[in-house]
């Protein structure tokens, strides 16, 4: 069997299965809550890793393997960076908010956020919230496509317009058919075999590269610095600093944090967060381990966002490389999913709800879901950009957006909506505004400055006290 049929034959079969979950979670999902937020009864297992493989998915597999192999042990910062984040969110934003939200009813993060039915400036957050989640997920998500496209143009010889279809049209499928429960349950599948790659392959280019004596000499820890590049210790600091503000913005991802919300209990969610931070523990190091083997084996010859597939096809026999690029690409999908889904129900759950209007049923989510998919797949294709940075980009736009209120409303400390309003603008606006000035090192300014000033002003130090 050659490589090419590998990857077909085992690409076909883990696309049917996903389409079955698709059919079997379409059985389950009979109202908006089940669309949504599965009725509120994720178990442990399927919450965790569902949960860690959307937040993590093209960007941990190509990127961080990526970037390891670019600038070699500097990018070890990213392993606390991304830890921090997971333990900061289930050890301490789960619980809350798994309670609250419960108590609530709300059944998306920026309902929660933008208070009670008749809290006064409701609509405005709401709008303002929802116009942050289409704007950044588009980008997200369109991350997510030009990952599989490129994968899928690679394996097939495929021009890139068709390969980018080929991916979002099996992402649109059981997202349409299931719903949050078909999402949740691929993505867990998708999440096991990221795991699963993350061990195997990095043990492999271990070996070749000559074990952990073999990697130190090739990659001479004795002339590293801090950062990627030999500057100077204010650079090398911000470098570090920007670094580890990358954890600081899992708080505000609506499309992580909907699963603390649909955890049934809090036993689950005892459970779930063990197995959660195991899972990140392995992702995390394995791709900074995959990268760092292949800049010894193959320093200067690869494309950084393709060590992943190269490093499998240049040390796997090709039929098993096949079998291991094709999972890792149904692998990529697990967060575009789960951002279609967030996104939809931003337009139908909360504009829906706009104006005293009640939510758009079933058939209008999925109208809405179909028609992001396309806009997302239209900007892979249009407007060509890195993996890492188009998904740092998205990641802190609405890290510094909600991450700051969700911590304030979590302590019992929910601002007024002015305040609320404007920590959200804030956060938004200068992520975007930041973005498109000339890098920082470790671009420390987009990735701290946003978060720190939304945080001011939704705690009230930088606007003038309002009544909750």
């Amino acid at each position: 069997m050659s490589r090419s049929e590998a990857i077909l034959y085992t690409l076909v079969s883990y696309q049917a299965l996903l389409l079955a979950i698709g059919l079997w979670a379409s059985r389950r999902t009979r109202d908006r809550e089940d669309f949504f937020l599965g009725g509120r009864a994720l178990g442990p297992w399927v919450a965790a890793i569902s949960a860690s493989a959307s937040s993590s998915s093209a960007w941990t597999l190509l990127s961080v393997s990526g970037m390891a192999y670019l600038w070699g042990l500097p990018a070890l910062w990213l392993f606390p960076a991304t830890l921090l984040g997971f333990l900061v969110n289930w050890l301490w934003i789960a619980p809350r908010l798994q309670r609250m939200a419960a108590h609530s009813g709300d059944i998306t993060l920026t309902g929660f956020l933008a208070g009670p039915p008749d809290a006064p400036g409701r609509e405005r957050i709401l709008v303002a919230a929802s116009a942050i989640v289409l704007f950044s997920f588009l980008f997200y998500i369109a991350a997510q496509f030009q990952a599989a496209g490129n994968a899928f143009a690679s394996a097939f010889d495929l021009e890139m317009g068709a390969a980018v279809a080929v991916g979002a049209a099996v992402v649109l499928v059981y997202t349409l058919l299931g719903g949050f429960w078909a999402v949740s349950v691929t993505d867990t599948l998708q999440g096991l075999l990221m795991a699963a790659t993350a061990i195997v392959l990095p043990a492999i280019a271990l070996a070749a590269v000559g074990g952990w004596s073999g990697l130190v000499s090739a990659l001479d820890i004795s002339a590293v610095n801090p950062a990627p590049t030999q500057g100077s210790l204010p650079a090398a600091v911000g470098f570090v600093a920007g670094t580890l503000g990358i954890g600081l913005g899992y708080p505000g991802q609506p499309h992580v944090v909907n699963r603390f919300m649909a955890l049934r209990d809090e036993r689950s969610l005892a459970r779930a967060r063990l197995i959660a931070i195991g899972w990140a523990v392995i992702i995390y190091s394995g791709m900074l381990l995959l990268g760092l083997c292949a800049r010894g084996l193959f320093a200067g010859v690869l494309e950084p966002e393709a060590v992943l597939f190269e490093v499998a096809d240049r040390l796997i026999a090709p039929v098993v490389a096949g079998v291991m690029i094709a999972a890792v690409l149904s692998a990529i999908m697990s967060t575009a999913d789960s951002q279609l889904l967030v996104a939809a129900s931003s337009v139908t759950e909360d504009l829906g709800r706009t104006r005293g209007r009640a939510p758009s049923g079933l058939g209008s989510s999925r109208v809405v879901v179909a028609l992001l998919c396309v806009l997302a797949a239209s900007l892979a294709l249009l407007v060509p950009d890195t993996i890492f940075r188009r998904v740092l980009f998205a990641w802190h736009a609405v890290g510094s957006a909600f991450g700051p209120l969700l911590v304030m409303i979590l302590l019992d400390r929910r601002p007024s909506s002015a305040r609320a309003l404007a920590s959200i603008v804030t956060g938004f606006s200068l992520t975007v505004a930041l973005h498109w000035l000339p890098d920082t090192p470790g671009d420390w300014a987009e990735r701290l400055v946003p978060l720190a000033a939304a945080w001011f002003v939704a705690a009230g130090w930088l606007t003038p006290a309002g009544r909750p």
